[in-house]
């Protein structure tokens, strides 16, 4: 039940005027990204509703949609449940995320500005510190943010994109490993700004190829040590 299963404060209160079909979405994706709602939690529309301070025809249209994005499943005669992603789902996916960050380092370094480089130091120690304070929110918010910024230095409008439509999901299944990454995930990410900043193309890629390969497997171990894999 959310009721016992949801972190005090977690759930948001909708404000109006909007889309509150969307508003709905956009606040139910972001508990199950989070994992303030957590794979396999059962979802009660009338909970949701609720929670949410709204009627239950937003919060069913926004399970349909989250259904058909693979974000939920709706089991009949059983309900809604936030969808326990596979292996393999997982593995393909940091696998795509890999390649498109490899590229993007590479770029990265290709088109590398002095003030570009001062951000990517400034986030860096943004994610540091909450490494330090242990809060695993910040830490995955900053890590996302310092991988977005990469991106946005590689200067390709279709390869940031193509890795905006994974970093939701990305981001959902870097959560669980996000302590056990640890301040190694933030010294990795000094060894790319490193390259970038020498504008070593050939280094930047292999940093950011080890990089999320690291993630990866690390996500895999935590799935074998929940004992799940």
């Amino acid at each position: 039940m959310l009721s016992t299963g949801l972190p005090q404060g977690a759930m948001p209160k909708l404000e109006r005027p909007g889309p509150l079909r969307e508003r709905v979405y956009e606040a139910l994706l972001d508990l199950i990204i989070t994992r303030a709602l957590s794979p396999g939690q059962h979802l009660v529309e009338t909970e949701l509703a609720g929670h949410l301070g709204v009627s239950r025809q937003p919060v069913r249209e926004a399970l349909q949609r989250l259904n058909t994005e693979g974000w939920v499943d709706l089991r009949p005669a059983q309900g809604a449940f936030v969808h326990e992603p596979t292996e393999q789902e997982a593995d393909q996916l940091l696998v795509v995320r890999a390649l498109l960050e490899t590229e993007a380092a590479r770029l990265a370094a290709a088109n590398a500005t002095g003030p570009g480089v001062k951000e990517l130091e400034r986030l860096c120690a943004v994610g540091e510190a909450a490494v330090e304070a242990d809060t695993v929110d910040e830490v995955v918010a900053a890590n996302a943010a310092f991988h977005a910024y990469v991106m946005q230095l590689a200067g390709n409008a279709v390869l940031t994109e193509l890795a905006a439509q994974v970093d939701r999901r990305v981001r959902w299944y870097y959560t669980p490993v996000a302590r056990q990454r640890g301040a190694q995930s933030w010294i990795e990410h000094r060894e790319l700004i490193a390259a970038i900043k020498g504008r070593d193309e050939a280094e930047a890629q292999a940093v950011m190829r080890t990089h999320t390969e690291h993630t990866r497997t690390s996500y895999h171990q935590r799935q074998k040590d929940d004992g799940k894999g």
